[in-house]
This record gives structure tokens, sequence and C-alpha cells, in this order.
């Protein structure tokens, strides 16, 4: 296959003709651009654990595990490894292939919690799930451990675009997000970076977003598109709740622009109606958090998921496929 469709050098007119054009005609383009790069009969599920829970010192104004909020969230200390891959093995059980590990840290400290972290990689690894980390900043050395340990994945939103991201977040800066990715890109390490709708953005700024994703030298491989879950005592608690076409127009831009990345219908779920959630799916969504909790806000169950795979003829899709995929390509050229 002729990747003709997978650029990297998009210009923003086109993204907001894509992202502005008729909800049914981009939904079409974006069905029949899946259905050529990806197998649309599979989503990958995975399941996301707050290892660290609360006491961020950051001021994301959507997060209530900030400090600087009063949300109910109660801060807990860093997880046992028995504790995390006991879970891990729960959500292997059910269906996950890939698990991810969120600490509600600033960024990675070189120190013994770093340390229990990367046992927990390996320790996930080893079960044969794709394991994926979200730890906050990283400097490129703690890419490398983190990769030197098993990881596949690690997780860094840009949460929304360059020029509304001071509104939203002002302990760090874009430019702190982009760093993080890079060294995670330069450990070799699997790229997951997508945002959230409903921060009080503008529709250029989401298009913005999309802008910044799609013209990185590599597309990150999955990109999560979040509808704001508004939580009690945080400065964003009286947003409007997201529009379920606003999710579709997102995720079906996000394939057009992307043909081959995992696109994941990620928070604001649990609002959703199954039809929503097919929708969504047509549109090119191919990859869903799978659990009671995303880290601390609800999320459909393991049972609620499985009875919507069997439904619309879903089937959860294999850890490691890609590598294995690229084996059965190269090896009989190696005989």
């Amino acid at each position: 296959m002729i990747d003709n469709d997978v650029r990297n050098d998009w210009r923003l007119e086109e993204i907001k003709e894509i992202y502005n054009s008729p909800l049914l005609e981009l939904v079409f383009k974006a069905a029949s651009l899946h259905r050529v790069y990806n197998d649309t009969a599979e989503v990958q599920v995975c399941t996301l654990l707050s290892i660290k829970t609360g006491g961020c010192s950051e001021d994301c104004a959507y997060c209530p595990q900030a400090a600087r909020y009063s949300t109910g969230v109660d801060v807990q200390a860093l997880m046992k490894k028995d504790d995390v891959l006991s879970y891990a093995q729960k959500a292997k059980d059910a269906g996950s292939t890939r698990f991810c590990m969120g600490a509600a840290w600033r960024e990675v400290r070189d120190n013994r919690d770093f340390d229990r972290v990367l046992d927990m990689v390996k320790g996930v690894n080893e079960m044969g799930m794709e394991v994926c980390c979200t730890l906050g900043m990283l400097t490129e050395y703690q890419a490398q451990k983190l990769a030197d340990a098993g990881l596949y994945a690690y997780n860094h939103n840009l949460d929304t675009s360059k020029e509304h991201y001071s509104e939203i977040i002002t302990t760090r800066t874009y430019e702190d997000r982009i760093e993080t990715l890079e060294n995670v890109r330069k450990a070799g390490v699997s790229v997951c970076c997508g945002g959230i709708i409903g921060l009080g953005e503008t529709h250029d700024d989401r298009i913005k977003m999309l802008f910044t994703l799609a013209t990185m030298p590599t597309h990150p491989e999955s990109v999560p598109i979040n509808a704001l879950v508004p939580i009690k005592g945080t400065p964003l608690a009286a947003n409007e709740k997201v529009d379920v076409w606003d999710m579709i127009r997102m995720i079906a831009t996000a394939r057009v622009l992307m043909p081959k990345t995992m696109v994941r219908l990620s928070a604001g779920r649990t609002d959703m109606s199954i039809s929503e959630q097919a929708l969504c799916f047509l549109a090119g969504a191919n990859s869903i958090f799978a659990g009671d909790k995303l880290l601390t806000t609800p999320n459909p169950s393991f049972d609620e998921d499985n009875a919507m795979f069997q439904l619309l003829g879903l089937s959860p899709r294999k850890a490691f496929k890609e590598e294995k995929t690229y084996l059965h390509e190269i090896v009989p050229t190696l005989n």
C-alpha cells in the first residue's frame, strides 16, 4: 500500500476546510480512510490506573488531582507493585491489551518512586500487555530508562492549542509538553498524545491542536480525544457538556489527518449512548479506555463495553499487533 494519505505537511487552511466540511461528508471520508488503513472490526481496549493519586503541584484547570483545588480527591501514596499487577491481570482477563499507569506528578524525579515505577513497567510487560505510563514531564534519560524497562507507550497530551494553553495551565509551557514528547520519541517509545475539548476553547483552537499533532515529524501512534468531565472544585466546574457531534467531528478530522493512528475515544464516554459511541467508531475511533474509572473520573464498566462490542460486532485488538505484523513482513526476507 502506498501511503499517499499519510502526510505531515498539512496546511492550517486545509485542516480548517476538512474540519468545517458538512458532518456527514466528513464522517464518510473518515470512515473510508479508516477502512483502508485499519481493521474496522477491532478496537484497542486500554485500562488506565491511577498508581499515585492527588497532590499534584500543577494548576491544570480541569484536573481534580491538583493540590490547590478542593475536589474531594484524597492524596494517596504510590501503590505497591503487587497491587498494580493484580489490577493489570484483572484488566487483561476482562479483555484489555494495553495497561496505562498514571501518577499525579508534575515531572518524573530520579528517586526511589521512579525505580518502583520501572519495576511495575517490567512486571506488566512480562504479562504480555502493552504497558503505557503518564507521569508528567520526562527527561531524555528518564524516557530511555522507561524504554529499557519495557515501556511500550507514553501519554503526554497537548490538551489544547498553543494559543489557548495559558488559559488552562500556567505552571508549565506548551514547549515543555513538546520537549517531553521529543524525549519519548528519541527513546523509541510509542507516543500517545491528544487533547481535551470543552475547556472553553474555540473551534479554531481545536483545529490548531490537530494541526500541531498532524504536522509532527512522525504522527503520534495514539491520539486520545477527550471530552471535559467538569469536576466540582475545579475552575472549569461550570463548563457546559460537550456536544457529541463535536466529539464526532474531532474524531473524524483526526482520522482524515492521521489515517494510521489509533484514535482513542476517551473521557466523556459515560455520557454517550451506544448509538453515539457507534458513530464515533464509524468516524474512525478505534481505541477506548475500559474499566470503572479514568484516573479519578467515571468510565463505563468492562461489562457494559463487552455488551456494546457484541452488539456492534467489534473485538479487542491484540497486544503488540504492529510489531507482529512487522516481523511477519520482514522474516521471509531474512531466510
